[in-house]
């Protein structure tokens, strides 16, 4: 592709010879997003996917993909003067998505749906919509960047503002779909982002934002998982880590590993979930230092780094992880063990939780390389007895 001209988005040709297809969920990030390429000259086509609730989350706030979502996705595809379209991806989303995070809890684990839901939804079934339609990119409004490589491919970073940073969710990409991808916001602001969108005149500038769990409309998740696995809410025991029966609970699926608040135990001091054990109904709670991880077993590992994945570990690749979106990448490594790979934390971390992210990077801040990342299957934590006495190592398992 050597002295092409390439447009903005890093494609051949020019703009109005290029079409784009712009997922559009009604918020002010994909509304400037499709708006800012509409204004450039390409041909924009808005789709926006209807998830759940057919219509009835119309007047909630924070949702997105249902109900006024819509309308404002419409509003704006209208008045930037572009084609929109509103697909019905309920029942997927349905299947890949709330019963995949219903289960996830029944078994012990702690989910993010988001990431299932951009791997399995947005990033395979849109994705491929967009092709049909003839288009030569998918654009989104996430707050991640990508750059092109030596090689014609492109690599997926950190977003230029930090706060906003959505990378954490989208670890799960596959080479081949970023390389179909883009993400105009990559280097903005939110600031800058709801500025654009107020000078082309959206409605939406303002609009606040969506909540994580977008199909949860009341915010209280055991509400769904009640409906759909009520096994999850039976009762059971909780234990010291020595297994004495501390007290008691109404479902695990209350309990989150690094949970201190709403225990309903009396302690002289502090006490946290340690892990769940789904199986056997038990919440292990401890003190705060028997949250410390050190090695963690991952599972559904995605890699978009250099070269084939072996290859790349060999007999050892330091990186740098994140175990929650809410925390800075911490050094580790990651290396291959029992047919699988795991990461040793450098520094530990504490509330590692199964059913989480471990995203790998190539560097601790600034627009970092995503390099890939899986989901945490187990953790070895260092051992500690009730009474907080050092011990050897022991693995702990959620489910």
């Amino acid at each position: 592709m050597t002295g092409t001209m390439l447009n903005s988005l890093d494609l051949e040709g020019r703009p109005q010879d290029t079409r784009v297809v712009v997922a559009m969920s009604g918020g002010v990030d994909s509304s400037a997003t499709a708006a800012l390429l509409k204004s450039e000259g390409y041909d924009v086509v808005g789709i926006t996917l209807q998830l759940y609730d057919h219509g009835a989350a119309t007047h909630r706030k924070g949702a997105c993909c249902a109900g006024q979502d819509i309308h404002d996705a419409r509003d704006v595809a209208e008045r930037i003067g572009i084609p929109h379209y509103v697909l019905d991806y309920e029942s997927r989303f349905r299947e890949s998505v709330i019963d995949n995070f219903a289960d996830s809890y029944a078994s012990g684990q702690t989910p993010v749906p988001c990431i299932e839901c951009n791997r399995s939804i947005k990033f395979r079934d849109l994705l491929k919509t967009a092709r049909e339609l003839g288009a030569s990119a998918l654009a989104t409004g996430h707050y991640v960047a990508s750059r092109r490589r030596g090689d014609g491919s492109r690599a997926l970073v950190c977003a230029a503002d930090a706060d906003r940073d959505q990378s954490y969710f989208l670890f799960a990409t596959t080479q081949q779909q970023l390389d179909y991808l883009r993400f105009p916001l990559g280097d903005m602001t939110k600031a800058q982002t709801r500025e654009l969108a107020r000078r082309f005149g959206l409605t939406v500038a303002d609009k606040q934002d969506s909540q994580d769990i977008c199909f949860v409309p009341t915010g209280r998740y055991t509400d769904i998982i009640s409906r759909l696995r009520p096994s999850a809410m039976e009762p059971g025991d909780i234990v010291d880590l020595d297994g004495h029966v501390i007290g008691q609970h109404q479902g695990i699926v209350h309990f989150t590993v690094g949970q201190r608040k709403g225990l309903g135990i009396a302690s002289g001091a502090p006490l946290y979930v340690v892990k769940l054990d789904a199986l056997s109904r038990r919440v292990v709670v401890g003190p705060r230092e028997a949250l410390r991880m050190d090695r963690i077993v991952l599972r559904d590992i995605n890699w978009i780094g250099d070269g084939a994945l072996d290859r790349a570990v060999g007999n050892g690749l330091e990186i740098f992880v994140r175990v929650r979106s809410t925390r800075a990448p911490q050094p580790a490594w990651l290396r291959a063990a029992d047919g699988g790979y795991e990461v040793e934390l450098i520094a530990g971390e504490e509330g590692v939780s199964p059913g989480q992210a471990c995203v790998f990077y190539d560097a601790p801040s600034g627009q970092a390389r995503v390099l890939g990342g899986g989901f945490i299957q187990s953790a070895t934590a260092r051992r500690v007895t009730a009474k907080a006495a050092p011990q050897p190592l022991v693995e702990t398992m959620r489910g």
